[in-house]
């Protein structure tokens, strides 16, 4: 469906924009929001993607890679905004889930564990948490994840191994803190 709504946006319809807004604006926008963690930023990110999308659209030569293509403006303009927010603030904007506190129980509960894993990612380089965002919470396939992030599926992997690792290394050490 978006394939030919591109080639007829292309062509001359302006119609078929309108109805690629209606199907990709809020993918975009939460797309974005997983970056920001701030609806007002991902919003004006998103139009500035749309802006980006309108511009060169009669550029996009496979019609079938207008969500990856999409998706990886935005991206790209979720991490110019928040290098342009690091600049201004000259610190890392806490993430949600730091400041929300795990639970101190003798049985570690799911929402617990999940806290923790949160955790563990807010430490995590950006372009670990991206890939694990992209594949876990939005399911896209390694293939896909290299084309929005414009790497090489084996570095998508490296990623992903690498942030696993990590998590595993952190819950064991936090784990093994709680026991002493």
């Amino acid at each position: 469906m978006d394939s030919l709504l591109v080639i007829s946006y292309q062509g001359g319809n302006k119609k078929a924009l309108d109805l690629l807004v209606r199907r990709w604006n809020t993918k975009l926008c939460a797309h974005a929001y997983r970056y920001l963690d701030d609806w007002e930023l991902a919003k004006d990110v998103t139009q500035d993607t749309w802006s980006t999308v309108l511009a060169k659209i009669h550029m996009l030569r496979d019609s079938n890679s207008f969500g990856s293509w999409a998706m990886t403006i935005a991206g790209r303009k979720a991490l110019d905004t928040i290098a342009k927010q690091t600049k201004r603030k000259k610190e890392v904007k806490p993430q949600f889930w730091e400041n929300h506190e795990t639970v101190s129980e003798p049985l570690i509960t799911k929402e617990a564990q999940i806290n923790g894993i949160l955790k563990v990612m807010a430490t995590l380089p950006l372009e670990q948490k991206m890939v694990l965002r992209l594949f876990y919470l939005e399911e896209y396939s390694l293939k896909e994840i290299s084309a929005i992030t414009n790497t090489s599926v084996s570095t998508v992997k490296t990623r992903l191994f690498r942030a696993r690792e990590k998590i595993k290394e952190e819950l064991k050490i936090r784990k093994d803190e709680k026991r002493d």
